[in-house]
């Protein structure tokens, strides 16, 4: 963020649209050579240069130019404008709009020069006729956020819902203490890959699965509470294909590592060890359908972007679907989304074992890619967040998974007649399955049906009731099913962007629910990355604005004079080697989404003269384990790591969730970076839910719901004990309180002498000091046992795409 008299920041919705252009330069001579090569002689037609909106051979390239946008910039607001060409994309120039002229709020509409580096326009008259309109932030109405759902999304809220929440894969009885809710109630501690188990199990008609990673060899169920149904002992691929035997339409669409194959008698296992090869061949020849998809680019983007975003991008959402039993003889559609992926190293409960139980619960699963191979090492315990989803919103989930399959599946044939495609009826059609409830009107790959009580499973009227909303990134290069020209786009609240409609409803939530919060938010997530434009070290490759939203929020209840505290759990380093330049870049870009949001509370501060610390509004943390040695553990010889030697590790936050106010919780597979929240990277979906009777506005007083007793329930984990003193985060002296047992755990984390941390929760190991500068621990600068500057460094070795 540059730092002087001329820097201007705009909070609001900035709405942009580039109507049409005129006399573009052609930068592709590539393309245009090839072109007059191929055709016959004097039938080369040079390209046209005035393009309409919808036909436009160019688009406007920045950081400040989407809905719901966050200006941060000089007195100029400055957007590039770049080609689109099959070779890459080369920058035209550059055109420039006083942002004083933004900021009045008044609607700007009309032709802007664009200008070359030499600063004339590179064709005569070349220009972009743009209309946009800024509304700041005080006159945006989001206190209509919850009772409305998050406006401008493919998916609207859902009501008559039924939300089941998870923290790891399993939670045994009695491992986490009771939490009373209002109404007498007691928070019910959900076991996650039990309760997959059990609905797997009991499918009658269908089981969809889709994955970044699913392995066959994994067993859901090891450390049971209750007694299994038929089949449940099985591993995950023996269950699917006892499912299919019994008539069960199993279909599993998971992404193609590119990087790992299985032919020819050669196999690779791929750089992300995701088991895609070895999972398809275990499936082949039987009646499950298992699909590998690669994260296919559009074919309108050229080549170089194309095989960039294959090779670089995932598909990444984590969902299971099957069919569950409704009122009656009726069934309906049950969901399972969030952040557990079915495979490997994903097992574990909240006490996170790293040398205990590795040949019995964790046998055939030991999992740490952080340390190198022939070392001795702990396994690398996981934290994770997931759901269940009940009602209308489950049917958005099918809906999802319909358009990957159907875009996943097509092939095209190629005969002497050209081109036909190969017809695919793997989907079940469950609008012609009388006894399966499904909503009415218009159900398709396309559209998206009105919300109907027919699929409600709770009434409006019952306390326990959610109100839930289903929110994706992802593009037309991964959907079969999105419209086709601009108005229509918009009118489904899809974004038309670079030639490719795009869903990005993720980052449009995170920002609404932020908005709208009022009292503290708390976040865990695997990364936390974003708001680039504001970094010292500027960049433009992650302008997500979730960090910024999150900082803004905070000034706004200084300035306010009211309390507002933000909670973020994130892991001690990303997984990997963190001394390697892919996890030493990614640290250094949270490093610096830090200072940007640690130096824009400082300076509020003092604007309104506080003494205030940064820290008592803003606190990062990660999650570590100590554990004694079993008495049972065989010698160890060989080479040892100093992981292993002093009894530690970090367990890894691969949790994408966020709560607000005790009232709204948001979760999926979709991390805080700009891979996850562009909608034309990573493919993401989440949800977000609510329960209408457990709001601040509906009670009048802090909720003690079922999100109050999932967020004091991860808190119980993380702090290794419940009470009164955490029930108020907002509270200063909670903040204390924390921070105590976190710091202390950060000391007990690092002494040589083992000592047992307090639940899991430590301090992130850097310092912020009062002007907001966040720095190296003076004892500290790099990760215990595997080394790593904590505040990370640059690395001109990878394309900056790649670690954000």
């Amino acid at each position: 963020m540059a730092r002087n008299n001329y820097t201007l920041l705009l909070h609001g919705d900035f709405d942009l649209k580039i109507v049409e252009a005129r006399r573009l330069p052609n930068r592709d001579t590539f393309s245009e050579s090839m072109r007059c090569w191929f055709k016959p002689c004097n039938s080369c037609i040079k390209p046209r240069d005035d393009y309409g909106p919808r036909d436009s051979d160019s688009d406007a390239s920045s950081g400040d130019d989407n809905d719901d946008d966050n200006i941060s910039g000089f007195p100029t607001n400055t957007s590039d404008l770049k080609d689109h060409d099959v070779s890459g994309a080369q920058t035209i120039g550059t055109v420039r709009i006083p942002v004083q002229q933004i900021e009045s709020g008044q609607r700007i509409s009309g032709w802007f020069e664009i200008r070359g580096r030499s600063g004339k326009p590179p064709k005569k008259e070349t220009a972009l006729r743009i209309d946009l309109k800024y509304t700041p932030f005080d006159q945006i109405q989001t206190n209509k956020t919850l009772g409305g759902g998050v406006m401008g999304t493919y998916f609207p809220l859902r009501k008559g819902s039924l939300v089941r929440l998870y923290q790891d894969a399993h939670v045994m009885d009695g491992m986490l203490p009771e939490i009373p809710l209002d109404n007498g109630k007691v928070y019910q501690h959900g076991k996650c890959w039990e309760d997959i188990c059990h609905a797997i199990c009991e499918a009658h008609r269908m089981v969809y699965i889709v994955g970044w990673s699913v392995f066959h060899k994994v067993k859901l169920v090891r450390e049971r509470t209750r007694s299994l149904p038929k089949a449940g002992e099985l591993t995950l691929g023996e269950l699917l294909r006892f499912k299919s035997q019994e008539g069960v339409r199993v279909l599993l669409l998971l992404w193609d590592d590119k990087s790992s194959s299985h032919k020819f008698g050669i196999k690779t296992q791929g750089f992300m060890k995701t088991h895609d090869e070895e999972t398809r061949k275990f499936f082949k020849g039987s009646s499950v359908k298992c699909i590998l998809s690669p994260r296919y680019a559009s074919n309108k983007l050229g080549l170089f972007k194309q095989q960039m975003v294959s090779t670089i991008f995932t598909h990444h959402q984590k969902c299971v679907l099957v069919d569950t039993q409704a009122g009656g003889n009726n069934r309906k559609v049950t969901t399972f989304i969030g952040g557990i992926d079915l495979c490997g190293g994903r097992y574990d409960t909240p006490e996170h074992r790293i040398l205990h139980d590795l040949e019995s619960v964790f046998k055939d699963d030991f999992h740490n890619p952080n340390i190198t191979s022939g070392y001795k090492a702990p396994r690398q315990p996981w934290h994770d967040m997931h759901c269940r989803l009940d009602g209308p919103a489950a049917y958005d989930v099918l809906i999802n998974f319909e358009q990957r399959w159907r875009k996943a599946i097509r092939r095209k044939e190629f005969n002497l007649k050209g081109k036909t495609f190969l017809q695919d009826d793997s989907l079940l059609e469950i609008g012609r399955i009388s006894w399966i409830l499904k909503p009415a009107s218009k159900y398709g790959a396309s559209d998206v049906p009105e919300d109907d009580p027919v699929v409600y499973v709770s009434n409006e009227d019952d306390p326990e009731n959610w109100h839930v909303q289903v929110f994706r990134s992802i593009d037309s290069g991964s959907i079969k099913g999105f419209p086709k020209y601009e108005d229509e786009d918009e009118a489904e609240n899809l974004e038309y962007d670079k030639h490719l409609v795009v869903d990005k409803s993720i980052q449009t939530a995170y920002i609404q629910i932020i908005r709208s919060a009022q009292h503290f938010i708390y976040i865990e997530n695997q990364y936390f990355v974003g708001s680039s434009y504001a970094w010292h070290d500027g960049k433009d490759a992650a302008d997500n604005l979730i960090p910024m939203e999150l900082a803004l929020k905070i000034t706004s209840k200084i300035r306010a004079k009211e309390r507002f505290v933000v909670y973020v759990v994130i892991p001690m380093w990303p997984e990997g080697d963190p001394k390697s330049g892919p996890m030493q870049e990614i640290l250094y870009w949270q490093s610096q989404t830090m200072q940007m949001m640690y130096y824009v509370i400082a300076r509020e501060l003092k604007s309104v003269q506080s003494n205030a610390h940064p820290l008592d509004y803003l606190n990062f943390y990660c999650l570590g384990k100590r554990e004694q040695l079993p008495d049972d553990m065989p010698s160890t010889s060989g080479s040892v790591s100093d992981s292993f030697k002093f009894q530690r590790f970090m367990i890894y936050v691969h949790a994408k969730g966020m709560i607000v106010d005790d009232e709204y919780v948001l979760m999926g597979s979709a991390n805080i970076n700009q891979r996850s929240m562009a909608g034309t990277k990573d493919t993401e979906i989440a949800m977000g839910a609510y329960q209408p009777h457990y709001t601040w506005a509906n009670k009048g007083k802090h909720p003690r719901g079922q999100v109050y007793g999932y967020r004091m329930s991860l808190w119980a984990e993380h702090l290794g004990k419940t009470g009164d003193e955490f029930v108020e985060p907002a509270d200063p002296d909670c903040v204390k309180n924390v921070n105590k047992i976190a710091e202390g755990n950060w000391q007990k984390f690092t002494a040589s002498e083992f000592t047992e941390l307090q639940g899991h929760l430590i301090k992130y190991p850097l310092h912020v000091d009062i002007d907001g500068n966040v720095s190296s621990l003076p004892d500290y600068d790099s990760f215990p046992d595997v080394g790593g500057k904590i505040i990370g460094d640059r690395s001109k070795a990878f394309p900056d795409t790649l670690t954000t």
